[in-house]
């Protein structure tokens, strides 16, 4: 499926695993250039773990002459987003990125900071502890675009425990201005964006604040 918002066309992002039924998988993104230029970069981010993703990719708009995946970005490497890598890697040889070192087949070990191309468009890749220790999101800012893995950005309730690099990512993507976010599991938050994370910064704050009064008595 391809994203439409504005009337016009924005990110070029196809969900490969949307309708997997054989077996428990994550998102995997397909992003593409708008145009299938020479030049764009055809990026999965995550993979999945379902082998019928190799069929989708096939069938997807990827371009004449170009390569159907030319790299892979992990949001981090829990088997639901990663498990299909070997099955990728033989059948379209990319360049594999992520910031964990001790996955196999990873090419490039991120750190956070770095900048890349995924489709048409440049990308902030920001560390993002939490869900895992080696966890990102992918920003652009001219499409105000946000691949999030299963980062942990909605949090409407007061409770939990939460590790101090991940409330720093929170105040890093709060200051960002973002307009769609797609989530590791389940369908793009397209609204309230920006609100939302703040009120999730907000609720994290004040569970660690009632945690530290509670741990003081």
């Amino acid at each position: 499926m391809i994203e439409w918002r504005d009337g016009g066309l924005i990110v070029k992002v196809l969900n490969l695993t949307r309708d997997s039924r054989s077996a428990y998988t994550s998102n995997a993104y397909l992003v593409l250039g708008n145009h299938n230029a020479l030049d764009d970069l055809n990026t999965l981010v995550d993979v999945g773990r379902d082998p019928l993703i190799i069929d989708r990719i096939n069938e997807a708009p990827t371009g004449v002459g170009k390569h159907r995946v030319e790299q892979v970005v992990l949001t981090h490497s829990h088997y639901d987003h990663a498990e299909a890598l070997p099955l990728i890697r033989e059948a379209f040889h990319p360049v594999v990125y992520a910031f964990s070192a001790s996955l196999e087949g990873v090419d490039n070990i991120l750190k956070g900071g770095e900048t890349l191309k995924l489709g048409d468009r440049m990308f902030e890749v920001i560390y993002t502890p939490g869900h895992s220790n080696d966890s990102i999101c992918l920003y652009c800012e001219q499409e105000r675009t946000l691949f999030a893995g299963d980062t942990t950005l909605i949090v409407q309730s007061l409770g939990g425990t939460y590790e101090e690099g991940y409330i720093r990512a929170l105040e890093k993507l709060c200051r960002r201005d973002i307009r769609a976010i797609y989530l590791g599991h389940g369908e793009p938050l397209l609204k309230d964006c920006n609100r939302t994370l703040r009120n999730t910064l907000r609720n994290v704050k004040k569970s660690m604040e009632w945690l530290s009064g509670r741990e003081g008595k």
